[in-house]
């Protein structure tokens, strides 16, 4: 959006807010080409997600005139970062993290990769192909308070928009959420019913599971249950053995979490307390 303004608004509820913003950026001369909008009427919250003809060049005045015409502690952005940092953390899978870095490599979305930050060194020699910064922080012989202090000092050695947890196989403490909160992004598989455990998927098989789908989310205290960016399925049959649904997971968990990064590239994620509003 080299040309354009965006602006991300969030604020509470009321007549007219539409028509306000619009006059405000007619003011400007600024020509609307879309206008997304959304209201929670049980929380009496209003997001909208706009994108203007021409670049503002005073984003400080713009958002100070809007504020002007909006409810009392409306949040208010206007053209964050059309290039998100990122910092990916991963453990030995290697099919998202290769899809990241292929995508970015040939350019085909907003993010740019800052590290890959790893509790194992298996997919370092890999990392290195793409020129990208690889660290490797062993879990191993220490406590896991010992090992997240590591991690925390070394992710925070690099200036970033998110946290992918790209198959990164540790459950994080509150403290470490805490730290990085509503920037920390995971992948899990997801089946119907579910199953938890060693061995999902031959759990799935030998209960002869018609679906497979994955969740990319935002991460709470709650393992897993944080607020959902994107969900998908796949469906499968009996005859798909347990390798196959293997391999049917790994493609519908990257598909995922690519999608739910090219949403947070584009600003089209906006956080509604325990679920997202996104702006697809």
């Amino acid at each position: 959006m080299h040309n354009q303004t965006l602006i991300l608004i969030q604020c509470q509820d009321a007549v007219g807010l539409v028509a306000n913003i619009s006059n405000t950026l007619a003011q400007y001369q600024l020509n609307i080409i879309t206008m997304r909008e959304y209201v929670d009427e049980e929380a009496n919250k209003f997001f909208v997600r706009v994108v203007c003809n021409g670049l503002f060049p005073d984003q400080t005045q713009l958002a100070n005139s809007l504020a002007n015409v909006l409810p009392p502690s409306a949040q208010i952005q206007v053209n964050p970062s059309n290039r998100k940092k990122i910092v990916v953390l991963v453990t030995k899978e290697h099919h998202c993290l290769a899809d990241i870095l292929v995508r970015q490599h040939f350019e085909t979305w907003g993010a740019e990769i800052q590290a890959v930050i790893g509790n194992y060194d298996t997919l370092r020699s890999f990392t290195d192909k793409f020129e990208i910064p690889f660290h490797y922080i062993s879990h191993e012989g220490i406590s896991k308070e010992d090992f997240e202090t590591q991690l925390i000092t070394q992710i925070k050695q690099y200036d970033f928009d998110y946290i992918i947890l790209a198959k990164f196989m540790r459950i994080l403490s509150p403290l470490f959420v805490a730290t990085f909160e509503n920037k920390l992004v995971n992948i899990h598989h997801s089946f119907l019913p579910a199953f938890i455990g060693a061995n999902p998927y031959k759990q799935a098989h030998s209960r002869g599971v018609k679906i497979i789908g994955a969740t990319a989310h935002f991460v709470t205290d709650q393992l897993d249950e944080g607020p959902i960016i994107v969900q998908d399925i796949r469906h499968v049959n009996h005859t798909y053995t347990v390798k196959d649904m293997v391999t049917a997971g790994k493609e519908i968990e990257k598909a995922v979490l690519s999608r739910a990064i090219r949403l947070l590239s584009e600003d089209r994620v906006m956080l509604n307390d325990y679920k997202t509003i996104v702006f697809e």
